[in-house]
């Protein structure tokens, strides 16, 4: 295959595993006889140093233009008494929209070998496979009205949560058949019991369900979830929940592999003339400013990243099989950074990752 790519390094540690998972990649390509091309642009705080906008119109015109975007980390200190459309954050709302990515894929899969990196104990979490598919678009982060408004001591604050049947269904459709392919059960998870949303959410969620009888549907409030996830987290196979839900439960469920630098996630939109499936891919993890430039970041979730990228966006399924199975190599090593208990450097991984493949 021929295909672009935009990498988008961002802030802090993020400059130093994308350029990991580019190392990787071009390995792959090369093994695999794929063409690719990979430009680089700004995003987060880097850009607002150079351009004044998180989200720089060129930025924007290469994200259309490329066939899958990889993503590092944004998010710099300074910034914090800007309005969001001025902080790094700002951006990574705006390539969301602008490249209509509505489907956010988690997967939070446990390798063997980091079984004792997990803080529950074992019999808890070996077995561990879940997806967690979050809508992206909609919800609490892109409701209007929002603002702070007011001085001294009257402020008021206002967010507003807000999701059309359309933006559920086929968030909805994604997560069954997502679950066709692997266990077959989807966990939808709201707040059924006092936020009008969510009582929304799970009737389509139930109408949608009708055209997918094979697969099982159950559902579960968000803080009854919350729980399930680490004193049951074998029991999820798809979990599939609203944005600001997703946003949380994620981050909790990173900790049931062992450390948040060994997830990957994927952003799905619409598939594309070409056949491809636009996507954007980044770690779970954040720009992680304290450790920026100390070669101490864990580059294993963007490389699992760059994995996730070619089976979604380009259905190349052996090739990222591949880099897990180099990936899996590398931890029986025990050749890895710091927050796994190791002592290798970002680079050493990266290296040791492409040395496997």
């Amino acid at each position: 295959m021929k295909f672009n790519i935009l990498s988008l390094p961002g802030d802090g540690i993020g400059v130093e595993v994308t350029r990991e998972a580019i190392k990787v990649l071009n390995v792959v390509a090369g093994r695999y006889k794929h063409e690719i091309e990979i430009r680089e642009a700004l995003l987060g705080g880097i850009a607002i140093q150079k351009t004044g906008q998180p989200f720089p119109d060129e930025t924007k015109a290469l994200a259309l233009e490329a066939d899958a975007v990889l993503m590092g980390a944004v998010g710099l200190p300074g910034f914090e008494k800007e309005p969001l459309e001025k902080r790094p954050e700002g951006g990574l709302l705006g390539i969301r929209r602008a490249m209509g990515v509505y489907a956010n894929l988690r997967p939070v899969f446990l390798f063997e070998s980091l079984l004792d990196s997990s803080p529950l104990k074992n019999d808890l979490v070996r077995g561990t496979d879940m997806l967690i598919v979050r809508e992206l678009l909609g919800g609490l982060y892109y409701g209007q009205p929002k603002g702070i408004e007011g001085e001294y001591p009257n402020e008021r604050a206002v967010n507003t949560m807000v999701y059309t049947r359309m933006e559920i269904e086929r968030i909805a459709k994604m997560a069954f058949e997502l679950a066709r392919r692997r266990r077959k059960k989807v966990t939808s998870v709201d707040k059924e019991n006092v936020i009008d949303c969510s009582r929304l959410w799970r009737r389509v969620v139930m109408d949608v369900h009708k055209d997918y009888p094979d697969v099982e549907l159950q559902h579960q409030l968000v803080d009854s979830c919350a729980m399930l996830l680490i004193t049951k987290p074998k029991s999820f196979d798809v979990v599939l929940t609203e944005n600001m839900f997703g946003d949380i439960l994620s981050d909790e469920a990173s900790v049931l592999a062992g450390s948040i630098g060994m997830l990957p996630s994927a952003s799905i939109g619409a598939q594309k003339p070409n056949g491809v499936f636009t996507g954007l891919y980044e770690p779970v993890h954040g720009s992680a400013p304290d450790i920026a430039g100390q070669n101490k970041a864990n580059p294993l979730a963007a490389i699992g990243s760059v994995g996730a990228m070619l089976e979604y966006s380009f259905g190349l399924k052996e090739e990222s099989a591949a880099i897990t199975r180099a990936m899996e190599t590398v931890l029986k090593s025990g050749d890895v950074t710091a927050d796994l208990g190791g002592t290798k450097t970002t680079v050493e991984v990266g290296d040791a990752v492409c040395a496997a493949l």
